[in-house]
């Protein structure tokens, strides 16, 4: 099966998630050094601040009040074993689910750029942080906005309409 043709990872699918890696890690790069660690700064009054936290735990801070012996390697052990099942499952996407490629593409990245900051800091970087009055979303990062779009996209292949080929 050649990539991209009848089957496979294209080289899309890297360049997609290459991208949302490099823009992961540079905002958090730039949050780092400019933003103490649980400082805010208001982007949107009374919607969106960026705020620098760390997460600890799992997705959606699952995990984060938890405290147990080598609870990062843990985790970061099982990040890499979800993201080596989606690189199987994308090498057998079919070259038509063009959509499903894009999300895969996108939580690969996404998962990566995650990945990286548990293994070398034993946390994820978290900044974004919307909320509305006294209502607060948990603080994300731009790899956790890339998994959801991705995980979004493939819920629209599973569901979307498919052309069906001619007899």
């Amino acid at each position: 099966m050649k990539p991209g043709r009848s089957g496979g990872l294209s080289p899309l699918t890297f360049w997609i998630a290459g991208a949302i890696v490099a823009a992961d890690q540079a905002t958090k790069a730039l949050v780092r050094s400019r933003l103490p660690l649980h400082a805010s700064e208001t982007i949107i009054s009374g919607v969106l601040d960026l705020t620098h936290v760390r997460n600890t735990g799992a997705a959606f801070g699952i995990l984060s009040a938890m405290d147990f012996p080598y609870k990062a390697g843990a985790i970061a052990l099982l990040a890499t074993g979800a993201l080596v099942a989606v690189g199987l499952f994308a090498a057998q996407l079919s070259p038509h689910q063009k959509l499903a490629r894009v999300g895969l593409a996108l939580i690969l990245g996404g998962a990566v750029g995650n990945l990286i900051d548990r293994v070398t800091a034993g946390y994820v970087l978290d900044f974004v942080d919307v909320y509305w009055r006294d209502w607060h979303f948990w603080a994300f990062n731009v790899a956790d906005a890339a998994i959801t779009v991705g995980v979004g996209g493939m819920l629209l292949d599973l569901v979307l309409p498919r052309p069906h080929p001619a007899p």
